[in-house]
Parts: structure tokens; sequence; C-alpha cells
């Protein structure tokens, strides 16, 4: 799917070609999504399966709770307890880790809420949100008789205390999303009905001021999306969800481009080890989509657990050789090319002297023996295959590599070479990435799978070692990422080629060791 550019800016942003990858699907309609810094996990509502879900790269999609009151929007305070929205109750939630519930605001002069939709928190510790009655309606909330004859947003103070309405009691009909920009000078909020984002300026009290049109016409005739959820990015411009995915304006108001998905968007939110990953709540799905830009600096990203805050910056690992330590939630194994054709008796390349080297490395068992280990300690499992039609189209005849594949019939979908070896199947929760060059990388999903799932270490083992495992740790090290290669987890077509990439190209890349001290390090 491609994105939509109206403007150069916007590319600096998102890749005009970033991929969109689904992470859940089969809900009702979902919404609230928001990203734990600590903890990588992704929790968000369904609405009308009154559920609250999680999703992480070890147990993919969970319940965590249900009956769910109905809740919408979420986001964390600085000591990371949950702020909810809840429809059922009309009532805005702290939720702290140990289970307790505080309502913060439940009526406005005496009179109930109609029911919070969103919430952002201000870095006073301030907390506003917003107040349309689509948790009066059926299917979204509990259809009974609104006490409010108008929809506004408040304004809760740091430390508690009666909710301030902050707005002309009339200025909006449907008020739904709201964040502020990077320096916390203006609240943006916008209008489901009036299709609209309204900009107000925060005084030094936080009550609002200026009032004045954002943005316009975020509708369309032609396909699906309103003025729903939205965020500001580091940079200043706003994201909101519009006909066909999401829109993004520049600070000045003109509209950069768009961000198309399959499905009507209802919400958004940055996560990821390092905040470059764009969460995206959809109809029946949550999807999710690596990006150029992170979000503003919200107060939880820099929260610790009770208090005091930290940068939500990844800690550089210890990789020191014989000490190594490496937490699992940062970590994804990549298990590439270990299919018959390539190291096996009788599959197409057995001439080549690759299966006789495999069993030499025992690599089949230490991949084996590794991957069962890091599955246990919640590392992420990424089988990379090389796969391709009959015939082998698309396949250029550019290296001796390819045009061997091709004369050799390897590796073709559907055949017995082309599955992987025994013992190394996927299990349930792994990832299967498929490519038609020697890198991981090149054309693949893997970059997006390892965004989603917020890890930038990579445990890169597989066949062959001065091949497949070499080009994809020079380009995961250019990238960015820790890569990490257990020698005794690899295997090429004979010892020598083999020790000239572990002994020279791999050492400058990546830290080479063996399964033993990769599991220790796991913990």
């Amino acid at each position: 799917m491609t994105h939509v550019t109206l403007r150069s800016e916007f590319e600096d942003l998102i890749d005009p070609y970033a991929p969109v990858g689904q992470v859940g699907t089969g809900f009702d309609f979902t919404e609230g999504p928001i990203w734990h810094p600590l903890d990588h996990f992704l929790l968000f509502s369904d609405m009308p399966g009154d559920v609250r879900r999680r999703w992480d790269a070890r147990r993919g999609v969970v319940e965590v709770k249900r009956p769910a009151n109905k809740c919408n929007g979420m986001t964390y305070d600085a000591d990371l307890n949950l702020i909810v929205c809840e429809h059922a109750t009309s009532s805005l939630i702290r939720e702290r880790p140990d289970g307790r519930r505080e309502v913060l605001a439940s009526h406005f002069e005496k009179q109930e809420l109609n029911s919070p939709n969103d919430v952002c928190v201000h870095s006073s510790g301030a907390i506003y949100f917003s107040d349309p009655w689509y948790g009066r309606m059926p299917v979204y909330g509990v259809e009974r008789p609104r006490q409010l004859g108008f929809q506004g947003v408040y304004r809760v103070p740091p430390g508690g205390g009666a909710p301030k309405l902050l707005v002309d009691r009339y200025l909006f009909e449907q008020p739904n999303g709201l964040c502020f920009s990077p320096d916390e000078r203006i609240l943006y909020v916008n209008d489901t009905v009036q299709a609209l984002i309204r900009a107000f300026d925060v005084t030094a009290d936080g009550a609002l001021g200026n009032p004045r049109v954002f943005a316009s016409g975020i509708r369309s005739e032609l396909e699906p999306g309103v003025p729903d959820g939205m965020k500001c990015d580091q940079r200043g411009n706003v994201w909101v969800t519009a006909p066909g995915g999401v829109w993004v304006y520049s600070q000045g108001g003109d509209l950069l481009g768009k961000v198309r998905l399959p499905e009507l968007v209802a919400n958004l939110a940055w996560g990821g080890a390092d905040f470059r990953t764009l969460y995206l709540t959809a109809t029946h799905s949550v999807y999710a989509i690596p990006t150029r830009v992170g979000p503003r600096h919200e107060p939880y990203m820099s929260g610790t657990r009770g208090g005091a805050g930290t940068s939500f910056s990844a800690p550089v690992p210890n990789l020191t050789a014989g000490e190594m330590q490496l937490d699992p939630q940062r970590c994804a194994m990549i298990i590439q090319d270990m299919q018959n054709d390539v190291i096996m008796d009788g599959g197409a390349f057995a001439d080549s002297g690759a299966p006789a080297h495999a069993r030499q490395q025992h690599v089949v068992e230490n991949v084996r023996r590794l991957a069962e280990a890091a599955r246990a300690r919640g590392v992420a499992i990424i089988h990379v295959w090389f796969v391709v039609e009959p015939g082998a189209p698309g396949v250029t005849l550019n290296a001796p590599l390819f045009e061997g594949l091709v004369d050799s019939k390897a590796m073709v979908r559907g055949s017995w070479g082309a599955a992987p070896v025994s013992g190394l199947e996927p299990r349930p929760g792994d990832f299967v990435v498929e490519k038609m060059r020697m890198s991981a990388w090149e054309g693949t999903r893997l970059e997006t799978i390892l965004k989603a799932t917020g890890r930038d270490m990579i445990i890169n083992t597989g066949a062959w070692t001065n091949m497949s495992v070499e080009h994809t740790a020079r380009t995961g090290a250019d990238k960015g990422y820790f890569m990490i290669v257990p020698e005794d987890c690899c295997s090429t077509m004979n010892a020598d080629w083999h020790n000239a990439a572990i002994n020279f190209a791999l050492q400058n890349v990546s830290v080479v060791t063996n399964a033993d001290t990769v599991i220790k390090a796991l913990g």
C-alpha cells in the first residue's frame, strides 16, 4: 500500500512505501492504543466487545480486562499509572499497577459527564480530556439519557480535584482526540462532527485561550474515516485519523500527506523500543507502521514505576565477551535459510559441501536448543526463508548465487527443498519472513516486525555464514541494530569459508560468541 505525499516534508516523516503490518485482527472496534515504555507492550480497547487487550511479541494478543466498562482512550501518567476513559461509567479513571482504582472525574457541576473519550497528560501532572456523548449510544457505550446539555473539554488539576471546563459550552459538537504540541504551548482538539481541528494556547495556569481553527474539511464522500484519535510528533506535526487512514498536518496547518490503511482508523500511538513504530487501532484490526519520526515527548515516556523519571531511550546493552547480559524483551532471533535445499543431503546444494559442514557445526541442534531457550524467555523468533515460485520469476540473474538457484530449481514454494529442516519448524508465536535475496532485510518485512515488537538486538543464526548471515549482520549494523552471531549456530560450505567470515568481517559488525553464552546472557 502506497501512502500519499502532498508535500515533500511528508517523506521526512514516513517512507511513502512504509509497510503496513497487521499485529492482530478479528475484533469488533478497536480504540485507545498506548505503549508501555518499560514492559514493551501495547494496550488497546474494544468498546463493543467491552474488553481490554494487550499485545506483545511473546504472547501475541491476550485479554487483560473483561468487562472493561466500554473503555476508550487510554494513556499513562508519569508514574506509569493507567489513565482510562470509561464510556459505561461516564468516568475518567486512574488504575494503579496493584489494581487500585481511583475516579479522577465523573461529574461537572453535580451532573454526570457524558462519556470521557480521549485523554492526555501535561508535564505538570494536569490531565486534559474530551467529553462527547458517544458513550451514551448503543454499541459503543450504554444507551441512557444525557444530563449535561453540551460536550466539553476539561482539565483535572495536578494532584486531583474537580474537573474544570476549558472551552465555551457550545463550541464543539463532539470533541474527540486531543494532544499537546511538543512545547505544550498549544492544545489541539478535533471535532468529529464538524470535521476540523481547533488549536488553543495553553496559559500559565493551564487554561485555554485564543481558540482558532487549525484544519478543516477532514471528510470525504469517497472513503470512510473521520477525525477521531490524534497525536503530535516530535517536530510539531499533527497526525489525525481521517478518510482512508491518517492525515498529517504541519505546524502551520498545511496538509503534508496521508497514511493509507485498509480499514477505518480510530486512533494511533507510537511505540516500540525507540518509539518509531506507529500503532493504529482500526475497525477490526491493529496495525503497525515504521516511521522516520517519533512522538512528542509525553511525561510517561520518562516514567518509572512509582516516580523518578529516566530517559525512555534504551540503554546500551552489556555485550562484553564472557559477561554478556541481554534483555530478552529487546532481542529477536533470526533463523535464516535453514531449509532442506540449503543444508541437507539430497538438497539442491548438497554438492557444495554444505550438509557436511552443517553436521560438523551441529548447527541444527545448536539453533534448535538456542531457539527453545530464547522462546522461553520472551525473545521474538523470526524464521527467514528464501522462497521462489515455480520458474523463479523475479529472481535476477545478476550473480552466480542466483544463477545457481535458478539452474538447480531450488527453494520452490511447496517443495521439500524449500521447507524448514526437521526440528526447526516455526512454533506458535514465531514469525516467518520470506526473501529473494541473500540479506534478510532486502525487500522483506523484517524491520516492520522488529519495530512493531520493540526489538533492537538481533541474534543472527543460520546458513550460510559467509553469505546470508554476513550480509544480514552488515546491514543490521548499518541500520543501528546490535548484532550477535553465535558462531556454532551458523554453517556454510566448508570450515575455511566459515572461519574467514567469523574471524574477520563479522568481528567488525557484530559480537561473535556461541550458543551457551547467549543462553546464559538471556538469564
